[in-house]
């Protein structure tokens, strides 16, 4: 229930700071907040589009388009809602932030048929950008789980290669096994072991014959000189 309790406030909190910006006089705008030294300034900005006015014209697909992602991604909230674990705490946290900020600004589509935008941080190139509390929840919420995918896929991919370099392991024992019973000098067996770890471990299926193949030259070139 604290996922839903965020979002309605992350949503709220936003509708009632734009309910507030509009209710002030537009010739007070823009002015400096008191206290941020310069440093943020409030605006009375009203977007029909997405950000930076893009397909202003357009309001039918304006609305549809964040209603539709948002629908989804509701989807995906309320099927990770009853999941436990850390991960799904992530998750469920990164979308949470997103949707509460979504909403807001998906409420000013549909009821005002344009999205007020009211402070903006006079810090580089930021100077020329004017935003509200939901578009800081969309970019942090989005970051969140951008952060969740990357970390995910990093485990992966040191999963993968741990399971890589324990086949190779392994691979190696057999091959210590088979020279021993074989009677392959040290030399013969290192250029064996060196050719099995050259092989990508994507393919063993088709570098296991291989691999059989250079076993069974170094075995037979091993007898013809020990014959000698």
């Amino acid at each position: 229930m604290i996922y839903l309790f965020l979002i309605a406030g992350i949503a709220g909190g936003d509708l009632a700071l734009k309910w507030w910006v509009e209710k002030q006089n537009p010739e007070d705008f823009p002015r400096e907040l008191k206290g941020s030294h310069g440093k943020i300034w409030l605006y009375r900005n009203h977007n029909a589009g997405f950000p930076f006015g893009f397909l202003e014209k357009y309001q039918q697909i304006v609305r549809l388009i964040p209603l539709s992602i948002i629908s989804g991604l509701f989807g995906v909230f309320l099927y990770l809602l009853p999941k436990k674990g850390a991960q799904a705490h992530v998750q469920k946290l990164g979308l949470s932030i997103l949707l509460g900020g979504a909403l807001s600004n998906l409420y000013d589509r549909m009821v005002r048929h344009y999205v007020v935008d009211y402070f903006s941080i006079r810090i580089g190139a930021l100077k020329k950008v004017v935003f509200n509390l939901g578009d800081f929840a969309v970019f942090l919420g989005s970051g969140i789980l951008a952060m969740f995918g990357m970390v995910q896929d990093a485990r992966q991919t040191l999963a993968k290669h741990a399971e890589m370099m324990q086949a190779q392991a392994e691979k190696s024992e057999e091959l210590g096994a088979m020279a021993g019973h074989a009677g392959i000098s040290g030399k013969t067996m290192s250029a064996v072991s060196t050719a099995w770890n050259k092989m990508e471990h994507p393919h063993a299926h088709y570098t296991s014959g291989r691999t059989s193949r250079v076993v069974s030259r170094a075995v037979g070139k091993e007898r013809k000189r020990q014959a000698k």
